[in-house]
């Protein structure tokens, strides 16, 4: 009774907060009903499971053509064969909408006959007008001779007036032949300055012709060589189809050399943690199930990126390279499914329980010969169960594995992330 009142007294004055405390003091002080585990090195080997297609390691490009003319406007695609159809060298695989050169063909056609036109036109009217300036030109030189033939210079026949006339007759004659022969030439050179203006825009229209015809022959595009034809793949997965607007070197289709295959998987941006080239994964054929071909991480993206418009979670794009590559099994677009090891090392493990988030510390509560003491840890690889421990523990080291400063009630129903938890968060699965 005694005990009691001292208790109470104890109790009392600690305030409003005493009783939880004197649980909480009861609880640490009771490490029995706390669970524990001694921490041992053991083998900690952390895989991914992702999907993706087969593709070749190396494959010829069909790409949207680039005009010569320099034009950079978009194409729209007309008509493509099917995907994966067995093509011959030279067989048109590729077409698209020839509207547009066509309609440049016939205007440049239009314009070069209008250009011809005017040409015959202005060269008619320069040898028309060439001929009436040199008859001009002879009138006027025959009207010298006659002038200067006939001139009146005899004073003793003619009388001084006459004998001034007739100099100046001979004078107007001679300025009337130079007028005549300088407006020949001004004719002549006119008549080649117009001629000249309609060759610029005759050669204009010829280049028009050339550049469309030229385009007009690259509106088809015809396999180099035999191989299966495969449609290339934008980030979501769709390929392209007739009426798509594609733009000057941008890739529509391959013919895969199929000596060499490689896989291309997308992994979650959550599971991405510690993912990086040169990792081992294995590929499964979905069509071959129970066969599995070994592979190498060859390259990781450096950005996640999201497969579908209407979904937020992103993806980081993995190439594996294959160890082997069997022709009779193996085709491009084949899906498959991958296994990534991300993980396989020997380390100090925990159950994902056992660490406990307080404010930005993550902690694992050790028991020591006065109780549990909470030790700040670093953490590293994760799975959905266990943690690997990096630094902060020693393997013989038991640890409680839920907060032993609470009830079992409280620790299991107070969540990681609201400043004290039962559970630590998995690392973050960022950018690898």
């Amino acid at each position: 009774m005694k005990r009691f009142a001292i208790t109470m007294l104890v109790l009392a004055a600690l305030g409003a907060g005493g009783w939880a405390g004197w649980r909480r003091f009861t609880r640490a002080a009771a490490p029995a009903e706390v669970p524990t585990m001694v921490v041992r090195s053991e083998r900690f080997v952390r895989k991914v499971t992702t999907e993706g297609a087969l593709r070749a390691v190396k494959a010829t490009p069909l790409t949207v053509p680039q005009n010569s003319g320099g034009d950079m406007g978009p194409m729209k695609l007309a008509w493509l064969v099917e995907d994966g159809t067995l093509v011959k060298a030279g067989d048109v695989v590729i077409r698209f909408d020839q509207s547009g050169p066509t309609r440049a063909l016939r205007d440049g056609e239009a314009d070069l006959a209008v250009a011809d036109a005017r040409l015959t036109q202005e060269q008619l009217k320069s040898r028309a007008a060439v001929a009436g300036r040199d008859a001009s030109a002879t009138l006027a030189g025959e009207e010298l001779a006659r002038t200067r033939q006939f001139q009146q210079k005899d004073q003793a026949i003619f009388s001084r007036n006459q004998i001034v006339e007739s100099g100046i007759d001979e004078q107007l004659a001679g300025a009337r032949q130079a007028h005549a022969e300088r407006v020949k030439q001004i004719e002549r050179s006119l008549s080649q300055s117009k001629a000249s203006v309609i060759d610029v825009e005759r050669a204009k229209a010829e280049m028009t012709i050339s550049h469309a015809r030229s385009a007009l022959e690259k509106m088809e595009v015809r396999a180099p060589h035999d191989g299966i034809l495969v449609l290339r793949r934008g980030w979501r997965g769709a390929v392209p189809r007739v009426g798509d607007q594609l733009w000057p070197g941008q890739g529509v289709a391959e013919i895969p050399l199929l000596d060499e295959m490689e896989a291309e998987v997308f992994v979650l941006e959550i599971d991405a943690n510690g993912l990086k080239e040169g990792q081992p994964a294995e590929v499964t054929i979905e069509a071959r199930p129970g066969q599995t071909w070994p592979g190498t991480i060859r390259l990781v993206d450096k950005l996640a990126k999201p497969r579908l418009a209407s979904s937020p979670v992103q993806y980081f794009a993995v190439v594996i390279a294959l160890a082997t590559t069997d022709r009779a099994v193996m085709k491009p677009g084949q899906r498959v499914q991958s296994t990534l090891t991300l993980a396989d090392e020997d380390a100090l493990v925990v159950p994902r329980q056992a660490v406990i988030i307080k404010g930005e510390q993550n902690l694992v509560y050790r028991q020591g010969p006065r109780g549990f003491e909470a030790v700040p840890v670093e953490l590293g690889a994760a799975t959905a169960g266990r943690v690997v421990v990096t630094k902060g523990l020693t393997a013989g080291d038991r640890i409680a594995l839920r907060d032993p400063t609470m009830s079992a009630d409280a620790a299991l129903g107070r969540g990681s992330g609201s400043g004290s938890g039962s559970a630590a968060a998995a690392p973050g699965g960022g950018a690898p």
